[in-house]
This record gives structure tokens, sequence and C-alpha cells, in this order.
């Protein structure tokens, strides 16, 4: 059995519909009466939208019910289905812990309990009947001051048993203005010992070459093989990674085709830049992880061969994965020990029956 890593999945998009459906029946009745069944709400909350802006609105809904009482419920379900349906060893969630916070409280207030978010969300992770190894990354948010952005960074650099970095989140064409600040707010995560990601270069307006030194790994990043390979050299000598969210892009208009993708993944890999397959939000796109290797396998955006590259990739950038190969690794050398390979091979297939 195949077991994955996954680096790229919010907190907030990763409820699956009839998971979210359910616990609006039973707690929102006034948000389950604007559908008429849950088909109709299904189709709303899958659906693809015009742009990245409409589709980060999605958010919005989940994060409001995500509050620190429930996120066990909703993280219970996330794990139990990553662990039998997605076969993931590791996962790490990312999210902005100020944003389940109580929206009534004073902001100095909301900072003081985002400690506490942190800690309900680890604790809940660890699910004993679904072992995975699970971490979080605390997202920065475009729309939230500098005040909540840097104590974000604050806290995850003192929560190491549950946070392994930070990231930047919120829609790459709002940095702009206040590039400044994440350049100042990433310098100190680095100098804090963070480990770091961010999504820049997802859309044609993200571009954002000043805070590219700073990252470790690389939120998407599909606009650089597409638009701008000649950056793609310094990439790879920084040992960057691209976590490419294939179903994201159709969800979000960015693309029309995954078969564009076949540029993104052919121009990385002759320039040595490692990519990882993620699924972003996995309960918004109602697709798993599995679901989206076999479609870039369908579609020819990747070989085989690929495949498995991205799939060791994604171990070796885990930013908290403890062991120091991929549990396929360890489990073909468990068979290798068992049973001789050439003892295998070599017999007749009605002697293996």
């Amino acid at each position: 059995m195949a077991l994955h890593a996954e680096l790229h999945r919010h907190l907030g998009g990763s409820v699956v519909p009839r998971v979210l459906w359910r616990y609006f029946e039973r707690h929102r009745s006034d948000l389950t009466s604007q559908f008429p069944d849950y088909g109709a709400f299904e189709d709303f909350y899958t659906r693809p939208r015009k742009t990245l802006a409409e589709y980060l609105e999605l958010h919005s809904l989940v994060e409001s019910v995500q509050t620190q009482e429930m996120l066990p419920y909703f993280i219970y379900r996330l794990i139990r289905g990553a662990y039998i349906f997605e076969n993931l060893a590791y996962l790490e969630l990312r999210y902005t812990p100020y944003l389940r916070t109580p929206e009534h409280l004073p902001m100095g207030e909301r900072i003081d309990r985002m400690a506490e978010i942190v800690q309900t969300v680890g604790q809940a992770s660890q699910v004993v009947d679904c072992p995975i190894v699970t971490s979080q990354i605390l997202c920065m948010h475009v729309k939230l001051p500098y005040e909540v952005n840097r104590a974000i960074v604050k806290l995850a650099a003192q929560s190491g048993d549950y946070v392994c970095a930070i990231d930047l989140a919120g829609g790459d064409d709002l940095y702009g203005d206040r590039l400044h600040e994440w350049i100042e707010l990433y310098e100190l995560a680095r100098s804090l010992g963070l480990k770091t990601t961010g999504h820049v270069y997802e859309t044609p307006m993200g571009q954002c070459p000043d805070l590219l030194p700073l990252l470790m790994r690389i939120g998407h990043g599909i606009q650089i093989p597409l638009q701008y390979p000649e950056l793609l050299p310094d990439l790879a000598r920084r040992g960057q990674c691209l976590e490419v969210c294939p179903t994201t892009y159709l969800k979000t208009g960015t693309m029309s085709d995954l078969r564009e993708l076949k540029t993104v993944f052919d121009r990385c890999f002759e320039a040595g830049v490692e990519i990882a397959i993620c699924t972003d939000n996995a309960g918004l796109h109602n697709v798993r992880l599995p679901f989206e290797y076999e479609t870039l396998l369908t579609l020819d955006v990747i070989d085989f061969e690929q495949l498995e590259a991205c799939q060791e990739a994604a171990f070796r950038h885990a930013f908290a994965w403890p062991h120091s190969a991929r549990p396929a690794a360890v489990l073909g050398s468990l068979f290798d020990r068992k049973i001789p390979r050439d003892r295998v091979s070599n017999q007749p297939l009605g002697a293996l029956g």
C-alpha cells in the first residue's frame, strides 16, 4: 500500500460537503434553509468560481463554524477520512488561528486566544485509531493588521510541539501595498528558526520576487514556470519546492484545462525544481489526494516515474516528517527481509496463487 504526504491543505477548506451539511442540519438550520436539499448545497459548495477572490469567500463560511468548541468535531472527521480514504502518513494543516477566535472580542483578547486554538487543533489531530503524523502551519493573512500577523509569527515560534512553519494567505494579488511588512515578518520568522512557505505566483497578479528568497517552499508558484521560467535556476539552487494543487486552478478560474500544468511540470523537472502534489482544499473540491495523482496521469501531464518523484519530494520537503525516508522505503526494506525478490519474481503465476 502506498502511503502519501500532504503538504498543502487548509483547515477551512478541508471539510467535505457531507460532513459540513450534517453539522449545519444539527446546529445551523439557518444555513441549510438556504438550499432545497443536500445536492443543491454540494453544488454550491464545490462548483468552480470565476476568480481566486470569489473562491476565497467560501472559507469564511467554514471559518465561522470552526470555533474552538467545534474544531475537534471537524478535525476528527478530517483525519479519519485522510487515513482511510487517502492513505496519508503525513499531513500539514494550515489555517489562521485568529479567524477561529470569537469575532465579538477586542483584537487583544483574540490574539491571546490564538494559543488555545493551536493547542486544540494539535490535540484533536492526535487520533489514536488513525496514526498520521500531523503538524500545523499558521497562516498570516493579507486582510489582518500587522499586529495580528506579527503575533501569529511569535505564536508559531512558541508552539514547536504543534507548529512547523508559517504561511501567508488571503489572495496573492493583494500583497503589493504591504510587501515591506511581509518581508519583515518572514525575516522575523527565519530569525526565530521557523520554516516558511507562502502563497505566491499562484495567479498572474501574484508576483513577489523579493519574498522568494525567504521561502523554503512555495505555495502553488505555478506562474513561475509558466511566466517567469528564468527564476527556476534560483529556486533549484535554494532547494525550494512548489506545492502544486491541480484542482484549485480549475476552481479559481486560473486555468481552464489541467493539461496546462504539463508545462509547469516539464520546466520544473528540467530545471531541477521539485514539486509536491497537494489538494489545497479537499472539501471545497470534493477531491482526495490519490484522485489528483490519477487526474495528472490520465491527462498525460506526468508519467508514473515523475509521479513517484513528486511523492518522494513531498516527504523530503515535509517540515515535520520525523524519519529519514518515506514509508514506502521502510515497508520495502521489511518486504525484502522477509521474502527475497528473486523467490517471488521467478515463480510461475500458478505457484503464487
